[in-house]
This record gives structure tokens, C-alpha cells and sequence, in this order.
């Protein structure tokens, strides 16, 4: 399957920036990471938006960036964990190139993710825990699913061989 656009999708701690800078150079493609371009855009952290301006604020600025980088061809995009799950921004993924979801067990996911405040929705376990099994239902349409406890370079293997690239 070729594609232009390339998001990889899947929860917070999966390594999508990890994986889509790797990928980008092997491709010779842009990265962007819809976290970083928020933060630049913002002039602050996520967890300092999702502090002083709410989750809701977010998930504006996000949508915003993520329909800026759709027209953007030979792009590798690193999405925020919450970006796929939105219904609006899956169809504007799954149309405009290939979700790749990198997908994390539960036990990998807590031990990458500290409790240390730089990931607000991470805070509360029990929360935390119930929103990773809440995404995983949006996570399961896109394209390509890739265990995440596999090392980069065999992603990026398993990527390209998908792609036929």
C-alpha cells in the first residue's frame, strides 16, 4: 500500500515520536508530531495547556493542527494519544493517508508513563487505565497494527515492508 501521510496512532508511551523521526529518515519524508506543534503554537507544555485552559482547549488546538498537516505530502505525523480517537480526525486519517496503531500492553504502558504530572490524564491510575481501554476501540480501525514492545528498527522494517517501500 502506498501512501503520502503516514499517522501513527495508539496511546500515550507507544513511541509514536520514537518511531516517526526513525521512519521519516529512513524515508527521507517530514516529521511532525502534533504534541510539539501544539506546545510551539501555544508557547507552553501540554500539561500546561490542559491546566490552565482545559482538556476541551486541547482538543481544539489539536483538531486545528491535525487539519493543517492533512494536505502535507511524503509526511510522517507522530499523533497525540487522543487524536485518533476523536471521530472527526479518524476520518480525516484514515482518508488523507495510513494510520499505523502501535499498539502498547497495558503493563509496558504503566511502566513507560509515569504518575509525575508532564502527562495530566495520567495522574489518576484508575482513570488513566479506563481511558487506555476506551482508545484501544478507535485504535482498532486503523490500517496497520504493530506490537510496540517491538525494537524501532523492527518497526520501521515492518512499516516499509507493509508499504511496499
Amino acid at each position: 500500500m502506498k501512501a503520502d501521510r503516514i499517522y501513527l496512532v495508539g496511546f500515550m508511551g507507544a513511541g509514536k515520536s520514537t518511531v516517526a523521526r526513525a521512519l521519516g529518515r529512513r524515508l527521507g519524508w517530514r516529521v511532525e508530531d502534533i504534541d510539539e506543534l501544539i506546545e510551539a503554537r501555544e508557547r507552553c507544555a501540554v500539561s500546561e495547556i490542559f491546566a490552565t485552559r482545559g482538556e476541551p482547549y486541547f482538543r481544539l488546538a489539536e483538531r486545528e493542527v491535525l487539519r493543517r498537516l492533512v494536505g502535507v505530502d511524503h509526511a510522517v505525523v507522530a499523533t497525540g494519544s487522543g487524536t485518533y480517537a476523536d471521530a472527526d480526525n479518524r476520518a480525516a486519517i484514515n482518508s488523507s493517508g495510513v494510520a499505523i496503531w502501535l499498539d502498547l500492553p497495558w503493563t509496558a504502558t504503566v511502566n513507560r508513563v509515569p504518575d509525575d504530572g508532564r502527562r495530566p490524564l495520567a495522574q489518576d491510575r484508575a482513570q488513566f487505565e479506563a481511558l487506555f481501554h476506551a482508545r484501544r476501540l478507535a485504535y482498532q480501525h486503523a490500517h496497520l497494527r504493530l506490537d510496540a514492545t517491538s525494537p524501532v528498527e523492527e518497526l520501521i522494517e515492518r512499516i516499509l515492508d507493509w508499504l511496499g517501500y
